[in-house]
């Protein structure tokens, strides 16, 4: 899975939220536009394909106010936005490598 099938599934509108990214979204003040312009400018940091449910990823991008988001999603053919949240600059690097 590339970081592009993803993108052009978010552009086109193909995804949905899990319930538990919904919670956290309203929790962590993050909207639905932020995610999809992170997703859109980001770029896959880890891939767990024996995840527990389907295979997925951690996408790092920042939006357009230069917020800086993590987004867990799993991979097509249903893209799924499992959470998301702002990555602890004390537990990464450049928000993109695990301290």
């Amino acid at each position: 899975m590339t970081i592009k099938e993803i993108q052009d599934r978010i552009v086109t509108g193909e995804y949905v939220f899990s319930e538990h990214s919904v919670k956290r979204m309203i929790q962590r003040s993050i909207s639905r536009i932020e995610i999809e312009q992170a997703v859109i400018a980001g770029e896959i940091i880890e891939e767990y394909y024996d995840d527990k449910y389907t295979p997925s990823c951690l996408i790092y991008g920042r939006n357009d106010a230069r917020r800086n988001l993590h987004i867990h999603v799993s991979f097509p053919p249903t893209v799924v936005i499992i959470t998301v949240y702002d990555p602890d600059p004390k537990e990464w690097i450049d928000y993109k490598v695990r301290r």
